[in-house]
């Protein structure tokens, strides 16, 4: 079993609730616009960390975080990016992508919105954990949890950090 916590788009900002919600992960994954490498640095004080750049990214977050991972955790095989789209409105290039590496779970973010969806086509869960920075024009800061069991994907947790202020 291995407990993931999930986020995005931190764009240099760092809250002591992600140390919190993640304690007990055995990763995390960060699907770009990191920001700074600090953030990155704190969160590998948490747990192993997995992160792409973001289009925000540049230096050595950008040198350190490539475009895309893929790898597998258990019997999952995970793909990640920054700017992804979604089942239905795939970036360019990327549904062709998926298509060749099969996996199970596709992560992006770029949107700062939380969406969580199957692609029925593809037969891979989309998951784009919304902004967990204080940038941007997200309502809600999220972030998620998830735990990968075998080939089973359960107990998909959100968590809300709060509203941002206008």
């Amino acid at each position: 079993m291995t407990r993931i916590g999930i986020l995005s788009d931190t764009h240099s900002c760092w809250d002591d609730r992600f140390a919190t919600h993640f304690a007990g992960c055995d990763q995390i994954w960060h699907a770009g616009d990191v920001g700074c490498l600090d953030v990155i640095t704190r969160l590998e004080a948490i747990a192993p960390v997995v992160a792409v750049r973001g289009n925000i990214d540049h230096g050595i977050v950008a040198r350190r975080c490539p475009e895309i991972q893929s790898w597998q955790v258990e019997d999952v095989g995970v793909w990640m990016t920054h700017i992804g789209g979604y089942p239905g409105r795939y970036a360019p290039g990327v549904r062709r992508m998926l298509i060749d590496a099969r996996p199970r779970i596709m992560i992006s973010g770029h949107s700062h919105i939380l969406k969580v969806m199957y692609d029925r086509e593809l037969d891979l869960l989309h998951i784009n954990p919304g902004a967990a920075g204080w940038h941007g024009w997200q309502k809600e800061r999220t972030l998620l949890r998830l735990v990968i069991d075998g080939a089973d994907l359960r107990d998909l947790e959100v968590i809300e950090l709060g509203k941002i202020k206008i």
